[in-house]
This record gives structure tokens, C-alpha cells and sequence, in this order.
């Protein structure tokens, strides 16, 4: 049975335009909001007065109205670490036999970008003397997908056994152990993650995207998130692309307001050049991740599964091929195959995503469920049909974060690593979550947090090392502007969404220098204590909770392995920066100034940047800038120009990206930044295309604008805020 109406909006009702009806006019509009949206009811002892009246800031009423912050408590994993780690392997391209004779051959001609064929590529291959691009086919499919095998004990918030439900609605009794059932997801050819395409610079490579979310041969339950319409955009985060390959979300308005992505049985080629800003090899970069970038509803779509991974390797004087044996000798051993692809083995990404399942009895209250007659009624209920699937909300909220965490598609993974150096490439693919990673060992093992006595929010993670000690460090070798200059050594790291560090474990000894032993094991811990979406729970990263270490990533070292590659020394030039001018500060006063924050009084339901939402069709504003002016976020082609970005307050944190090219930090918070950043942020030295603000932080870079001209944005990547218009257009002329 095809469901494909669970998750329909009402006709031609933007979900924005919703938000603006409950934010148009105090609280007369905010009993509106709440008829739509049917907000939680007051409990004894809420934020109001003895009389009734309302007791506390806008801002707390807004929360009280609008962000809606009840989410379930997952079932507990009961067989942690016995799932492997899945290492996914590169995606096969097309063979020109079968791609020639496609409906519409992939080209350079006009109408041959897309489906609409209304399109065409503005660089192809030949412009820059590269070779015809490698094709590729990836279909968006929905499939079920399994977070784990692992027997799971249904519990609530207080961590107690609770009720449990199946989908035809039957209960089952508290305490009743069970098989978790699979989630829905679309899935870039139908699994989470979806392919890795294994890239290099100077191999140019066409991705034909093919929208099937319209099919459902399997009969899945969609449930009530994701894009209503079945529309998708990719984006190369953070390819140096042409915009209508980038996956802009509002490229594709152009063609009237109807058209947010591609829908169902519409494909586009994206066209990956592999080739670096300015041709510029100081500007190569070294693991992309792709996305789904559909306006409005991104977060909704990267949690249902559009996720894929895209490592890219320089091979100009086998610097950095995937070959330990040439040039920096990272870890990795490079097996070809005959079709032009290839794998690299000890080189592993790791895409890390937290999500939260139904519980059966918590209320799905936002705009995708059950909507009654628009405007005034809306239907909020339950699902036990979804018992132990994903749940999503979709209305405005600090962010969303879930209370399981999973590694490339699986909760809790076991890795079985040799007796040698291996390269991780981390990304954090969670909507909000941020991490903090620690190498541990532990005696005891892991721990359930329910056993140690913890509820609420201290569930998250599910399990903890109480006995957990550092016992090696990382080399990171790479952020995700590419190589670092220089490697630097890490007793731990953040990761924040979006972004990307790559480092080096070493396997044969422990940080003070003893060997390990074939047996040992070693946890990939996070530390970072995250109840909601706006920041980490501490009042400084600095002074965290020493007893919030959950362990995500087992690792069980065997035998050892031929290991030629070579832990870069700290003084060993990985990647020279490209080189600023030495009149930079003469920029500062023609800076573009860009803050990002929570709307004020009457339009807080939205998240704003210089005080307005995303609008597709219009080029943003800079605010005043020193020199008295206000100018368009309109840049010259091959022009650079240093960009001010601004966290308005309110104690959100924001990880902001600029797509197109990857940017230099040059001030943090009005110092400069030097080869010893502030702490904090270890990655300023290095080529970045995201800018991660803590709270009241501001941020210059300088970023060029080279090789393509049109439209792009800049947009918070907590996707809650993104999907809520924290977002702007900018355009290159």
C-alpha cells in the first residue's frame, strides 16, 4: 500500500506562511498558532501568573507556543558493539555502452543538464582541458533500513520498561523485550549512507540523480516527515560547482515557485569538475559529503536518509592518492579496478547521525500530522503504528537531537581493526548534534545509563564508560577545507554538523607509549553533553561532565599489518595556504557584515540573518558596514572580499556555511588568528567552508568568488535553523 498522502501539506500552504499567521499579531495571532498547532497544555507550576496571565519573556512565550520540545525516548539497544561497522565501498561508474544510449545523453549541450531540459552545463570538461567526466546513476528509493539487530527493551523517560506497540496497534506489556522494527528512509539508491564515490582531482565526474520517492513496490509506511511532494536537490558540500550542480536550494525557482527540487521521475546531472578553485592546487580539498538541499525541508531529508559520501584524492605527484607507499604516505592501500574506480583499504569514513524512535505515546505535534480543515484545526495524535521508527519534528525548535547515536548507519558498531595506522574521515551528518571525540579504554566496559541510574535527557547516548580513560591521541591531518598545513596532535576534537577532520590512529601503541596487544579494546567516546539543539549543556566546553563519556565506535585490535605509511612529523608541509594579500585590512571597511539570529518579539518563529528570512528570489544585504555602506551580496566573478559573520546571541550556537568556495578565518571575535588559533577552534589556520560561532562570537574570513558566475546561499547548517530561514541568497556577476 502506497502512503503517499501521510505527509501531504495542505494545498498551496507554504510552511512558513504558517509560522507567519501565528507570528502576525502578539498573542490575538498566537491563540491562532495555537489552533493549528495545538501547543501543550499548561500544567501546574508553567510560566503563568496566579491570575492566569502569562509570566515571562516573549521569547518564553514563543518557546511555550511554537517551539515544541516533547520527544520520545528511544527503546533501549540491549546487545551493544555486536553490529560491524559497515565500510562502504566505492559506487561502480556507468560504462559509456549503457550511459550513450540513455533518453537524454549526458552532455554539454543545451538541455542536457536536466530532466526539465531547461539547462545547460556552464563549464563542461573540455573548457578546462579535462577528460569526459566519469558517470555515475544514483536513484532516490524508499526503503526500510534496520539502525541495529540488537534485541531492544522498550522504556520511558524515567527509564523504566514501558509499553510497547506493533503496527497493526497491538500493546505489549511492559518489560516485553523486542525486535526493533526497520525505518523508513529515501535513501540515495535506497541506503543509509548512500554510495561513496570514491573521487580525484583531475577526473571530472557526472552524477545523474533520479527521483523514484514516488515508488513504493515494498508497501513502506513514509510516516510524517520528509518532503511532502517527494522533492529532492544534491548538494556537493562543499564542491567548487557550477550553481546548477551545486543543489542550491532555490536555483531550481527559477523556473516558477512550484518547483523546490526535482520531483518524482525527474533526474539532474550534477557535474563534479574535480578541480580546485582558481585551478589552484593549494585549493584542493579532500572529502566532500553530498545532501539533500530541498528548500524548507533539508533536515527532514537528510534524516530520512539522503546521505551520501565523496573522499577525493590529489594524485598530482602521488601526493595524496590512497597510496601510503607516495608523497605524504597517509595510511591507505589502493586496490583499482578495472572500470576506473577504486578502494582504499586502513581509509575509512565514518558518517555519524543521532535519531530518535516513536515510543507510541508521544504527541506528533506539528504541521504534517493529521491536519484537519485548514486554517483552524489541526489533529495532533499518537502513532504506536510507528513503534520504534524514526521520529522527526518539523516545526521551528532550537534543533533536533536524537538519543541514539549511529556510525554510517549503524547504533554502536564493532570494528575489527590490524595492528597498524589507519585514516579516519569524520563527518558529523546529526541535523544538530555536536560532538566531542576522546579515544578511552575501559576494564568494566559499557554501562547502560539507565543502570547507572540516569533519566531524562542523561539517556542520551544510551551508555556510558564510567571507567573510561584517555589512552591515544589523534593526528589530524585534514579539515574540511582539505589538508591542514601542518598535522596536529589531538587528545580530543569537536565535531560540529557538516563539517569534516580527518586524523590518523595509530593502533601499535597506547599515548604513553606501550604496545597494544591483540585483544585490546578501544572506544570512540563522545564527551560532549547535548540535551537540545542549541548548545552543549556545560557553561564552558572547557569544564565538561566527567561522566558523560558514551562510547559510539568499538574497536578490537588483531594481528598486525604491513603499515608503509608514515605519521606526518609536525613540522611536514602537508598543503601550503593559499597566500592572503598583504593589504587585507584595507578590506575591513568594505566588509560584508552578516548576522545570524532568532527573530525578535512577534516573528521569533523563524531564525533570521540581518533580520530577515530566506527569500529564494532575493539577493541579501550586508548591514552598515564601516564605510557607511550596505552593500549586495553581489561579488565580481574571480574577485575576493572578507565576509563578516555575526552570532546575534541568545545562547544559540551556529555552524554556518558558505557554499562555492572554501574561505580563510582571519579575525575571531576582533583578534587576529595566528598559527596558534584561539582555543576552540584549532581549524582557523586552516581553509574552512564552515564557520562554526559559539555564542556572541563573530567571525571574519576572506573567501574568494572564481571560475562560475550565478546564484548560491549561505545558510546555518543546524538544519532546523536552515529549514526555518536562516539562510540567504548571494550571487556571483
Amino acid at each position: 500500500m502506497d502512503t503517499r498522502q501521510a505527509s501531504v501539506e495542505p494545498p498551496g500552504v507554504e510552511r512558513r506562511t504558517l509560522l507567519r499567521l501565528g507570528a502576525a499579531g502578539g498573542l490575538s495571532a498566537a491563540v491562532v498558532g495555537t489552533r493549528v498547532f495545538a501547543v501543550p497544555r499548561l500544567e501546574q507550576g508553567g510560566p503563568l501568573t496566579a491570575d492566569g496571565a502569562f509570566a515571562g519573556t516573549s521569547t518564553a512565550l514563543s518557546d511555550l507556543l511554537f517551539y515544541i520540545e516533547t520527544y520520545p525516548t528511544s527503546p533501549l539497544i540491549m546487545s551493544p558493539f555486536k553490529d560491524p561497522l559497515a565500510v562502504l565501498q566505492a559506487l561502480r561508474p556507468i560504462p559509456l555502452s549503457e550511459f550513450s544510449i540513455w533518453p537524454q545523453t549526458p552532455g554539454p549541450g543545451v538541455g542536457q543538464q536536466n530532466s526539465l531540459g531547461n539547462e545547460q552545463h556552464q563549464i563542461w570538461t573540455k573548457t578546462i582541458n579535462a577528460p569526459d567526466p566519469i558517470v555515475y546513476k544514483i536513484e532516490l528509493m524508499v526503503r526500510p533500513h534496520s539502525f541495529t539487530s540488537s534485541k531492544v527493551l522498550p522504556i520511558d523517560a524515567a527509564g523504566k520498561p514501558t509499553v510497547s506497540f506493533d503496527s497493526t496497534g497491538k500493546t505489549y506489556a511492559a518489560g516485553t523485550v523486542r525486535d526493533l522494527p526497520p525505518s523508513t528512509i529515501y535513501g540515495f539508491n535506497g541506503t543509509f549512507p548512500g554510495p561513496m564515490i570514491n573521487a580525484e582531482y583531475g577526473k571530472p565526474a557526472l552524477v545523474r540523480f533520479v527521483n523514484r520517492l514516488d515508488e513504493n513496490e515494498l508497501g513502506l509506511d513514509r510516516q510524517d516527515f520528509g518532503s511532502p511532494d517527494w522533492s529532492f536537490l544534491t548538494h556537493l558540500h562543499n564542491g567548487h560547482t557550477a550553481p546548477e550542480s551545486d543543489g542550491n536550494p532555490h536555483y531550481s525557482m527559477r523556473y516558477g515557485p512550484q518547483h523546490h527540487g526535482y520531483l518524482p521521475q525527474m533526474s539532474v546531472d550534477n557535474l563534479y569538475l574535480n578541480w580546485p578553485a582558481g585551478n589552484d592546487d593549494r585549493e584542493k580539498q579532500s572529502f566532500f559529503w553530498f545532501h539533500d538541499h530541498r528548500m524548507d525541508h533539508t533536515g527532514a531529508n537528510v534524516y530520512k536518509g539522503m546521505v551520501g559520501l565523496y573522499p577525493i584524492y590529489d594524485p598530482k605527484n602521488n601526493m595524496d592518492m590512497g597510496d601510503e607507499r607516495y608523497g605524504l604516505r597517509l595510511p591507505g592501500v589502493r586496490r583499482n579496478h578495472p572500470d576506473g574506480s577504486f578502494d582504499v583499504d586502513y581509509d575509512i569514513p565514518l558518517a555519524f547521525y543521532d535519531t530518535r524512535l516513536d515510543d507510541g505515546v508521544t504527541t506528533h505535534e506539528d504541521v504534517h500530522d493529521g491536519l484537519g480543515e485548514f486554517p483552524l484545526a489541526h489533529n495532533p495524535a499518537t502513532h504506536p503504528e510507528w513503534w520504534g521508527k524514526t521520529f522527526f519534528k518539523h516545526f521551528p525548535s532550537h534543533g533536533f537531537v536524537g538519543d541514539i547515536f549511529t556510525i554510517n548507519g549503524t547504533a554502536y558498531p564493532v570494528l575489527y581493526v590490524k595492528r597498524r595506522k589507519y585514516r579516519f574521515r569524520f563527518l558529523d551528518a546529526s541535523v544538530s548534534r555536536i560532538y566531542e571525540f576522546k579515544l578511552m579504554s575501559s576494564t568494566k566496559g559499557p554501562k547502560s545509563a539507565v543502570s547507572l541510574g540516569y533519566s531524562g535527557d542523561e539517556l542520551d547516548g544510551q551508555y556510558r564508560i564510567p571507567d573510561g580513560q584517555e589512552c591515544m591521541k589523534f593526528v589530524q591531518i585534514a579539515s574540511d577545507g582539505g589538508l591542514l598545513p601542518f598535522p596536529i596532535t589531538r587528545r580530543s576534537f569537536e565535531l560540529w554538523p557538516a563539517k569534516r577532520r580527518e586524523v590518523i590512529i595509530d593502533f601499535t601503541k597506547y599515548a604513553d607509549g606501550t604496545p597494544t596487544t591483540k585483544g585490546d579494546v578501544v572506544y570512540l567516546t563522545d564527551v560532549m553533553k547535548m540535551p537540545n539543539g542549541r548548545k552543549w549543556a556545560d557553561s564552558s566546553r572547557f569544564s565538561p561532565d566527567p561522566n558523560y563519556k558514551v562510547p559510539m565506535l568499538k574497536f578490537v585490535i588483531g594481528d598486525a599489518a604491513p603499515d608503509y605509511s608514515v605519521i606526518p612529523p609536525p613540522n611536514r608541509l602537508m598543503r601550503a595556504l593559499p597566500p592572503l594579500p598583504s593589504n587585507w585590512r584595507t578590506l575591513m571597511d568594505n566588509r560584508l557584515i552578516f548576522e545570524v539570529k532568532r527573530g525578535s518579539a512577534g516573528a521569533d518563529v523563524e531564525w533570521l540573518i540581518n533580520g530577515k528570512p530566506f527569500e529564494p528570489a532575493t539577493v541579501a544585504t550586508g548591514l552598515r558596514n564601516p564605510a557607511g555602506k550596505t552593500p549586495k551580496a553581489q561579488p565580481p566573478m574571480n574577485s575576493f572580499n572578507l565576509w563578516e559573520i555575526r552570532n546575534g546571541g541568545g545562547g544559540w550556537v551556529h555552524p554556518f556555511h558558505l557554499h562555492m568556495e572554501e574561505h580563510r578565518t582571519l579575525i575571531r571575535n576582533g583578534k587576529d588568528v595566528s598559527l596558534t588559533a584561539e582555543n576552540g577552534h584549532p581549524d582557523d589556520v586552516s581553509r574552512e567552508d564552515l564557520v562554526a560561532l559559539d555564542p556572541d562570537e563573530s567571525v571574519v574570513v576572506y573567501r574568494g568568488f572564481r571560475d562560475f558566475h550565478g546564484p548560491y546561499v549561505a545558510h546555518c547548517h543546524n538544519l532546523a535553523h536552515e529549514d526555518h530561514a536562516m539562510m540567504f541568497g548571494w550571487e556571483i556577476v
